[in-house]
């Protein structure tokens, strides 16, 4: 449970992170729920910037949710074969589509037990996917994020859920959404793994890890 001293020290740093990314957001790109669904998915294992070049023609080829539930299989493994892991994706594409025109209409959902349902959709997509298309506050968890809770002793915990937990419980909600997107970029610019660039990072005085050269 976080305590108060905690709680004063975590938002002095997610203020310092606010100033120093002050655009910061989510690097997919989408025009709708769906579209966040599906790049959400394809985004496991691969990066956001290779996501957004497969998807600029994979929206246009399946422009809907009924044109993504009739794809064909292997075909659409070759259409997002540079993401990574095609197979199991395109099954999990196709999968959820079908789910999606199955159960909710061709709709995605809005609650985070109806999202983790679908095919190839973990609680960390399901966050994203509240987060940015609908304004429900989630907390994604994913290796940028889990690496930095535990650099800043927000937690102790390796589990995605559980690192997810403490962090709910640690920052007021109205920030989950924004602190994800905030340490993600700032894992990517400065807090790498597995060496931090402690020498160039503002944050260093409030930081438990600052200049120890391990990845956490």
């Amino acid at each position: 449970m976080a305590d108060h001293r905690m709680r004063k020290k975590a938002a002095r740093i997610l203020d310092q992170l606010y100033q120093l990314y002050p655009d910061a957001h989510c690097a997919l790109r989408y025009d709708n729920p769906f579209q966040l669904l599906i790049a959400t998915i394809l985004s496991a294992q691969c990066t956001d910037v290779q996501v957004n070049k497969v998807t600029v023609e994979l929206f246009v080829k399946y422009p809907r949710v009924q044109a993504l539930a009739e794809a064909d299989l292997q075909t659409l493994e070759k259409d997002i074969r540079s993401t990574g892991f095609y197979r199991n994706k395109a099954k999990s594409l196709l999968g959820c589509a079908q789910m999606l025109l199955r159960e909710h209409d061709g709709q995605v959902p809005q609650t985070l037990a109806e999202l983790v349902r679908l095919p190839g959709v973990g609680r960390k997509t399901a966050n994203v996917v509240l987060g940015n298309a609908f304004g429900i506050p989630g907390m994604v968890v994913d290796t940028h994020v889990k690496r930095l809770s535990r650099r800043f002793a927000w937690t102790d915990q390796q589990d995605p859920e559980k690192i997810e937990g403490d962090l709910c419980q640690l920052l007021p909600r109205k920030h989950w959404v924004q602190a994800a997107h905030l340490l993600i970029l700032h894992g990517r610019q400065l807090c790498k793994a597995p060496i931090p660039l402690c020498s160039q990072c503002p944050l260093l005085k409030d930081c438990p890890q600052r200049g120890v050269d391990r990845a956490n």
